[in-house]
């Protein structure tokens, strides 16, 4: 049995891309960035959106040239009637046959056609900047999902490193107390530490694999499929740029301002459009005909070579009052306009709010990480020197946990803020037009 052409096509589709996938074994950011953009379906949607105007405007400059129709028709008439083709008063049975062509091109719209053409080339241009718009927002999704990922990866060394150490100390602890040189509870406390960072770094590893599965989901990929990222260079203290400079440059490069300004330039160009409906329509028909009747004694051919008929018209129809639609539909395309104007400015002030929003987090998260790194050495030798008192045993299990909390949560904290500082400062380089380098 023969498989279905679609379905083979299918299968074929779906092996590449696999093997395309299968080829990678770790992920840089970039190598998500590129993916998504060729796989991600919002990207797709924005790009048929993008050609959808494009066939628009085709159709457009199109309507420019004159039309063409075929006709025919084949008539049986009884009774008194009128011929058809020789257009005379008959009382007969009438057996007409009638062929034509019809053409018509429109000379004078008030500038409607010429408007409209110009507004569908605005609204490619502005389509394109909608599906820059498009690719932006996944790369930011991705860039976030990604960062995210490689916090809790090392959140995971941070828990297993710290648990390796439990492990390592309740051993010592059973021993000392087999020796009994501990106290049963100390013992017990060093079980239940154990047990604690256990736990804890199941729940990492959980998020791991949710943070996992929000970037795979991000990058249309399986569920199934064994995905890892690269680890990135040691995250160093960037120069934050003025938050002014930032929005400058991002009001010159980003794509929805752009958009925005386009589209009160579409609107402007609909009042245009809309006003023409005050102006005269002037228009060039032409038809060329011929038929058969059999009331007259001339064969087929004889007639429709004596039947043949042409015609060329101008027709010009102007609008004097047609219930004030033309009347509303202007006012409408003004006001169409201001909401435009309105929604720019909007949008100016919401990417204001984002920029301003990202500029401070950079400042605190750069702040917060200097102070964290003095937390983290300073918790990191703590617990060097409470590991060798515990050891001695100069030192309880209830303060040796003590000192090891603290040192987990400095490392998590430097953690944090490290990613957080290094996510903030991509945001503003990429609100500035440039690329998001890891």
């Amino acid at each position: 049995m023969k498989l279905p052409i679609f379905i083979i096509f299918f299968v074929f589709v779906s092996g590449i891309r696999g093997q395309e996938i299968n080829q990678k074994k770790t992920w840089s950011l970039q190598d998500c960035i590129d993916y998504a953009l060729a796989h991600n379906i919002t990207v797709h949607q924005a790009t048929l959106e993008k050609k959808s105007t494009q066939r628009n405007l085709k159709a457009s400059k199109f309507s420019r040239l004159p039309n063409l129709y075929a006709s025919g028709s084949q008539n049986f008439t009884n009774g008194n009637s009128i011929d058809p083709i020789t257009s005379d008063f008959v009382s007969q049975q009438i057996n007409s046959t009638s062929l034509g062509l019809n053409t018509q091109v429109t000379l004078f719209q008030g500038n409607q056609v010429t408007n409209q053409i110009k507004q569908n080339q605005l609204l490619v241009e502005q389509y394109s900047y909608y599906e820059e718009q498009a690719k932006n927002n996944i790369i930011l999704s991705i860039t976030d999902s990604y960062v995210q990922l490689l916090y809790t990866k090392e959140n995971i060394s941070i828990a297993a490193n710290n648990l390796e150490v439990s492990i390592k100390e309740e051993e010592r602890a059973k021993a000392r107390l087999e020796a009994g040189s501990i106290a049963l509870k100390d013992y017990t406390d060093a079980q239940s530490n154990t047990a604690t960072l256990q736990y804890n770094l199941i729940s990492v590893k959980n998020d791991y694999e949710l943070q996992l599965l929000t970037l795979k989901q991000l990058l249309e990929l399986p569920t199934t499929y064994d995905f890892k990222i690269t680890d990135i260079a040691k995250a160093e203290e960037q120069i934050i740029p003025k938050l002014e400079v930032v929005y400058e440059n991002a009001l010159d490069k980003l794509p929805e301002i752009h958009a925005g300004k386009l589209n009160i330039s579409v609107s402007e160009k609909e009042l245009d459009i809309v006003r023409g409906g005050y102006l005269p329509t002037l228009s060039l028909t032409g038809s060329l005909g011929s038929g058969y009747t059999s009331t007259q004694e001339y064969n087929f051919s004889d007639q429709f070579d004596l039947n043949f008929n042409q015609r060329v018209g101008l027709s010009l129809n102007v609008p004097i009052f047609n219930r004030n639609q033309t009347k509303t539909a202007v006012e409408k395309a003004k006001i169409d306009i201001d909401i435009a104007k309105l929604q720019l400015a909007q949008d100016k002030k919401d990417l204001y709010q984002k920029i301003e929003t990202a500029w401070q987090n950079a400042v605190a998260a750069q702040s917060q990480m200097a102070a964290a790194k003095v937390a983290k050495s300073a918790a990191e030798e703590s617990f060097r020197l409470a590991r060798k008192q515990y050891e001695l045993g100069a030192l309880s299990t209830t303060d040796f946990i003590v000192s090891q909390n603290t040192y987990t949560i400095a490392e998590q904290t430097f953690a944090q803020t490290k990613y957080l500082s290094l996510l903030y400062h991509q945001l503003l380089q990429f609100y500035q037009g440039n690329e998001i380098n890891l």
